[in-house]
């Protein structure tokens, strides 16, 4: 009866472990932005188990071991330094979560959990609201930010765009060959239109 409860306790922590994981941004960010490659969305459901079985193989961590652990798996993984704060906010709370899974205290499994989860839950509530809104002040700015190109033929790019993001490269039939004359200060070249 007691290895059950047991495993009933593994399996909370395990899952305790998966959410505060799921809801630390910087691990997020990581995955969503691809930062571990191809693979980054298995490579975060791997690092649940690696952090759990962290857990299990060193029952007496301190804060700042699990923060070297997340960290270099972050690092490894990830390609990603963490800098944000938010390290030894999830150290705590998986060395806590451990910590009841240790005194088998299921029903403080259940709560952390459940709370890291709502937590999360509001929070990107709020973040999708708020990206909605720099969305449409995204279109404002662009329509503001407008460059027109000069017809003359002879102004240089770099007065013209002081400022502006670097267009590509232009490149098809139209395209002269750039001379060194046309190259001026601070690396800026002249673009000439073909008569």
């Amino acid at each position: 009866m007691m290895a059950g409860a047991g495993e009933d306790s593994r399996a909370l922590f395990g899952a305790g472990v998966r959410a505060a994981l799921d809801a630390w941004p910087a691990l997020q960010i990581a995955v969503e932005n691809g930062f571990g490659g191809v693979h980054s969305k298995e490579k975060a459901e791997w690092l649940g188990g690696a952090v759990e079985e962290y857990f299990f193989r060193n029952a007496d961590l301190e804060v700042d071991e699990v923060e070297d652990f997340l960290m270099e798996l972050m690092m490894n993984e990830f390609d990603t330094v963490v800098e944000d704060g938010s390290l030894p906010q999830v150290s705590q709370q998986l060395k806590t979560m451990f910590h009841h899974f240790q005194r088998d205290d299921k029903a403080a499994l259940k709560e952390m959990t459940a709370h890291i989860t709502q937590k999360k839950r509001r929070v990107k509530a709020t973040a999708h609201a708020t990206a909605k809104e720099a969305d449409e002040d995204d279109v404002d700015s662009v329509e503001e930010m407008e460059v027109t190109a000069p017809t003359d033929g002879a102004a240089s790019a770099g007065a013209a765009t002081a400022g502006a993001c670097p267009q590509p490269e232009p490149s098809g039939p139209d395209v002269q060959t750039i001379k060194e004359e046309d190259i001026v200060e601070d690396g800026w070249t002249i673009v000439r239109r073909k008569k």
